[in-house]
């Protein structure tokens, strides 16, 4: 990344001169399963947005630069650096969870087991107003330093022009930036322009980049994504943690579709799951046409509903995480009640996951707030089973029949989400098939044996019988063709 300049998702635009337009949680582990995804808040409400970008800059932070559309001259009091420690916190609250359940012991059956839940900005620079005009066609609208940021608000009146501006006052451009920049620029936009201060950097003591948000009026609900492509070899993900009053945010202009979610899989995925959901992801992705915006989360968050979440990898955000994140609609209140928020109101939080480049995203995202307020999540599950003593109960093969039925089903699935090869995960099944008593396929191989679909299980016995029994009646009629078949032609003589 490093001489590069990051153009990083642009925000909602409005164009004036356009029509409007319960188990138990397991931790997934240290990193996020998709660490190197950009990451943006949304908050909306009317035409009120909120929006919250943190970088995943790498290098040295003095090639940092963003250059991001915006609809209006945004004012000082309209940019902040918030704490990076809210995105974190959202992406573990939302982000799919891998959950497990015991099986309870089969000759005890009414024994229960309780499954546990696991349960301010940086002071703002006075601000330059500075309106300067040249002959490249750009014009300098504002100037303010916020935290460890030095920002530029732009106009400019040609694609060219800002190319050369920027150009010439080293912002390093990509050579595909003119051509995305010109629809902004026809649209009348102007350009949130940023860059390090590496001065006020040392000064707060900052050693990684603060998120920015931006706040302004728009009546449209939009995220161009055109300026990040501007540079980019291949598909980017990007998760957008969206927060609303009403109901789930959707894409008007895009397939927005939810992700596989409630399956069973097998129970040493706990070590694979960021394996796992990343292929099982990319499957969904190509199948749905490599357009399609992903559902990860959707839960109503509303102060009254206390339920927040099946199961709760971490607590819900608090009235401070949810002001850091630009809720601006939140209002405190002393908690009430178990599980009680500490704010009042309505609230619904969506977690929306889309991978675009330019070949299927041609167009900019566009949204809707919809009055749907059903829960969601990408769950999948691991189901363990008791360790249990065959002679201890008469229920205790049957119960293991039913595991190993389980555990191949739960074989299929993986097979199915990920286009895995689960042949190398025999022992899941054979383990079970042991304390049957029963040859495992492998020992069978060895001593010339074969199999015939399951025959080490009763319950899957009829189709490997019938199969048996018609062989055996062919064979039969094979060998004494000669005696039977004149009876045959006699019966048929006399019935007809």
């Amino acid at each position: 990344m490093k001489n590069k300049i990051i153009l990083v998702l642009a925000l909602f635009i409005s164009v004036p001169v356009l029509q409007s337009f319960c188990g138990f949680y397991v931790s997934t582990g240290d990193s996020k399963i998709f660490n190197q995804a950009s990451e943006v808040i949304m908050v909306r409400d009317g035409n009120r947005n909120i929006v919250t970008m943190k970088s995943d800059f790498k290098g040295d932070v003095k090639d940092f630069a963003i250059v991001i559309p915006v609809p209006t001259v945004l004012q000082e009091k309209d940019i902040k650096v918030v704490p990076a420690t809210i995105f974190d916190k959202l992406n573990k609250y939302s982000e799919p969870r891998l959950v497990e359940y015991y099986d309870e012991d089969p000759c005890y059956p009414n024994m229960e087991y309780e499954m546990l839940m696991e349960s301010s900005s940086a002071p703002i620079e006075k601000s330059v107003k500075v309106k300067k005009e040249n002959k490249l066609g750009v014009t300098i609208e504002a100037k303010y330093t916020v935290g460890e940021y030095d920002i530029l608000i732009l106009s400019a009146k040609e694609s060219n022009g800002l190319k050369t501006w920027l150009t010439q006052n080293n912002y390093k451009i990509p050579a595909k930036a003119e051509e995305v920049l010109e629809p902004y620029i026809k649209s009348k936009m102007n350009f949130f322009v940023v860059k390090v201060n590496l001065e006020e950097m040392n000064k707060l003591g900052r050693k990684e980049l603060s998120p920015i948000q931006i706040s302004f009026e728009s009546e449209k609900f939009m995220l161009p994504i055109r300026l990040g492509m501007a540079n980019a070899n291949s598909a980017q993900d990007l998760i957008i943690y969206a927060f609303t009053k009403n109901g789930r945010v959707e894409s008007t202009n895009y397939r927005t579709k939810k992700i596989p979610t409630d399956k069973n899989i097998p129970t040493f995925m706990r070590t694979k799951f960021q394996e796992f959901y990343k292929d099982m992801f990319t499957k969904e992705y190509q199948k749905a046409g490599k357009n399609t915006i992903f559902t990860e989360y959707a839960w109503d968050l509303s102060s009254q509903n206390y339920q927040k979440c099946d199961p709760c990898s971490t607590t819900p955000p608090t009235f401070a995480e949810l002001k850091d994140a630009g809720v601006f609609f939140a209002n405190y209140s002393e908690p009430k009640g178990w599980q009680g928020s500490d704010y009042e109101g309505n609230l619904f939080f969506t977690r929306l996951h889309v991978r675009y480049d330019r070949l299927n995203f041609p167009m900019d995202l566009q949204f809707q707030e919809t009055m749907d307020k059903q829960s969601f999540q990408g769950r999948y599950i691991m189901q363990h089973s008791f360790a249990v003593n065959l002679k201890e109960c008469s229920e205790a093969k049957s119960y293991l029949y039913s595991v190993l039925d389980r555990r191949e089903e739960e074989l299929e699935t993986l097979a199915s989400l990920t286009n895995w090869d689960t042949d190398q995960y025999e022992d899941y099944t054979d383990d079970i098939r042991k304390q049957l008593g029963y040859k495992t396929q492998e020992n069978k191989a060895k001593k010339g044996g074969f199999f015939i679909g399951n025959i080490e299980n009763p319950n899957k016995n009829f189709p490997t019988a019938i199969l048996v029994l018609s062989l055996g009646l062919l064979s039969l009629l094979f060998y004494n063709r000669k005696r039977i078949l004149p009876k045959l032609v006699h019966i048929k003589n006399f019935l007809f």
